[in-house]
């Protein structure tokens, strides 16, 4: 069943747009809020992969430290946004993946991407 998923999260996409210029003080203006929602978003914990041997993988310690997120197809996630899932801000890790189409059914797969909580 292609995205959107009836039951799925709606996950708001955090981007600022081009700045318009530099203020007085020689520092970049903030540019436009582009920010948008996306519904019917998979959204799955993911988990940190412990050091092999190590004390997190014998005590078999798990650690969340986000999300993966399977979105529809139709608008483009940039490595610079941020997405705010279930009210927390993240950043988005890696390269956001394109799944395409389908070669058995012409349907259009997902937009599949990393969201690491902001901390600090």
């Amino acid at each position: 069943m292609p995205a959107p998923y009836p039951f799925g999260e709606t996950v708001r996409i955090l981007r600022t747009g081009k700045s318009p210029g530099r203020g007085p003080r020689g520092q970049p203006l903030p540019g436009p809020d582009e920010s948008f929602d996306l519904h019917g978003c998979v959204v799955t914990p993911r988990a940190e992969t412990p050091q092999v041997g190590g004390s997190q993988q014998q005590e078999r310690d798990t650690v969340i430290v986000g999300w993966t997120v399977y979105a529809p197809a139709g608008r483009p996630i940039r490595t610079t946004d941020r997405a705010r899932i279930r009210g927390v801000d993240c950043d988005i890790t890696g390269e956001p993946g394109d799944w395409g189409r389908s070669p058995f059914t012409g349907t259009r797969g997902v937009i599949q991407f990393a969201a690491d909580r902001v901390t600090g």
